[in-house]
């Protein structure tokens, strides 16, 4: 599907937010995550903990969504509470602000780019490719996309990828991942010290499992399926590879709701600066955009995902 032009002046009219929605969404999202943490830390039954603490995972990914569309300056703008509100979100999920915006920017611009895309998402190789590389540099690539590694997402994704590589790579550039990492760590410590390795797990390791997991996932079925398309830098199209190369994960509602519809993917890439809560509404309007390639939270693994060239 050829996209031309005159779908990004189509989806203008849709990135502009409704600002008391945006702060509605934001801070009823943060209310609950909260209120739900609290809860974790009282002395009730691990049989009460056990769904808040699933559901603390949950919330997590949602208000991630709403914080990555702060980034991309699609709500919220200019408003230094809600910058206040997500830098510390960012440090929570160990996603600053910094590192997340740059890596994230130029996943953007180079998705679905034969040799650029690895940066800021999983790479793709064609099978020359993929022959061409040592065995170390292969094991490397099956390593990244084995399901292991995605489904612990907080760890790989999260704490190496967005803190510990940055500052490894270029720490003068990447000092705010420092200050996550602290927070972090300093929060969860107390939490264990305080209140016991029962409610540590509950409020720290269940929540931040299925959240890292859940996301790393999220990214990784949206841009790596069977029909995806993946060109060479001279044959690349910014709104063809939004088309062909991301894709809308057909949930249901209340997946929607937990996942902040990032799985409207590809209308995402068309145009980022569309709130996350008029996606649908982007879909339903717009025939243009009714007809993408899908996805779902099916498991859709293969550890050699390689294009045949």
């Amino acid at each position: 599907m050829k996209m031309n032009a005159d779908i990004l002046a189509i989806t203008a009219s849709y990135a502009r937010e409704n600002r008391l929605k945006s702060w509605w969404v934001t801070l009823s999202t943060f209310f609950l995550l909260a209120t739900n943490l609290y809860l974790l830390t009282l002395d009730v039954n691990w049989m009460i903990k056990l769904p808040l603490s699933i559901l603390c995972g949950f919330l997590i990914v949602r208000m991630f969504v709403i914080y990555h569309d702060f980034l991309h300056h699609a709500i919220l703008t200019k408003n230094a509470f809600a910058n206040i509100l997500f830098t510390i979100f960012g440090y929570y999920v160990l996603c600053p602000k910094i590192v997340w915006r740059r890596s994230h920017n130029y996943h953007h611009d180079h998705n679905s780019k034969l040799f650029k895309s690895g940066i800021g998402s999983y790479p793709m190789f064609t099978v020359t490719r993929f022959n061409q590389l040592n065995a170390k540099q292969q094991r490397q690539y099956l390593f990244i996309r084995h399901p292991f590694v995605i489904f612990n997402g907080f760890v790989f994704s999260f704490l190496i990828g967005m803190c510990i590589h940055p500052l490894m790579v270029s720490f003068s550039k990447n000092k705010e991942a420092i200050v996550a990492l602290v927070f972090y760590f300093t929060l969860h410590i107390l939490v264990l010290i305080n209140f016991g390795w029962m409610t540590f797990v509950f409020f720290t390791v269940i929540p931040h499992f299925i959240s890292g997991g859940m996301g790393a996932y999220l990214f990784y079925a949206q841009h790596n399926f069977p029909t995806a398309k993946y060109q060479p830098d001279e044959q690349w199209s910014y709104l063809d590879a939004a088309m062909e190369s991301s894709s809308f994960m057909n949930t249901n509602p209340l997946m929607h709701w937990f996942t902040g519809n990032i799985g409207y993917h590809h209308i995402h890439h068309i145009n980022a600066r569309i709130p996350f809560y008029r996606l649908p509404e982007v879909m339903r309007e717009v025939p243009l955009l009714q007809h993408p390639k899908t996805t779902s939270l099916h498991w859709t693994f293969k550890l050699d995902h390689i294009f045949e060239s």
